[in-house]
């Protein structure tokens, strides 16, 4: 014998949804939501590429930045590349295990690591730079090159104003401008 939905099941659906009454601003106009987005609008650009060369997107940041940096200090590094300790203490024996990446102890000061980018690994940037670098520029392209300067100035606005690292001064009211 079929049960029959109770009362309280039909009512529930017969009524539309209402949102619930929240004291602060729409779910859409969240910044972190807004940000979260756009990241993911972007990195689904990147992933394939990474996936082919056998990254995920942590290790190819940290590669990324060693690229760029040189030898760095393994805190100085996770806060660069914005990876918590634990996470990227294990992406770096990943990265070790695969020859991308060297680390040492210096002789001055035992406690601390430094980790440089290895041949294997600069290879490996040279591979994956191309199909990087096609990215960014159909990303350009789509959004406008004057657009995307912008948005890292803006971006970066935001994040030294919240660090409260060179903070800027609000607009004038009226203008829209940075200065």
């Amino acid at each position: 014998m079929a049960r029959r939905p109770s009362k309280l099941a039909h009512s529930r659906q017969s009524r539309p949804r209402q949102p619930a009454a929240v004291p602060m601003r729409e779910f859409s106009q969240s910044l972190p939501m807004a940000l979260l987005r756009a990241r993911e609008a972007v990195m689904k650009h990147f992933r394939p590429a990474l996936r082919q060369s056998g990254l995920t997107e942590q290790q190819w940041r940290v590669l990324r930045a060693l690229a760029w940096l040189g030898e760095i200090e393994i805190t100085e590094l996770a806060r660069t590349v914005v990876i918590l300790g634990p996470s990227l203490s294990r992406i770096l024996r990943d990265l070790e295990a695969r020859r991308f990446i060297e680390r040492r102890t210096p002789e001055t000061d035992l406690r601390r690591t430094v980790v440089t980018i290895a041949a294997e690994g600069m290879k490996l940037i040279d591979a994956v730079a191309p199909a990087s670098e096609a990215i960014y520029a159909s990303i350009a392209r789509r959004v406008g090159e004057g657009r995307l300067s912008d948005l890292h100035d803006m971006l970066g606005v935001l994040e030294r104003s919240l660090d409260g690292k060179n903070a800027v001064r609000p607009p004038k009211p009226g203008t829209n401008s940075d200065e």
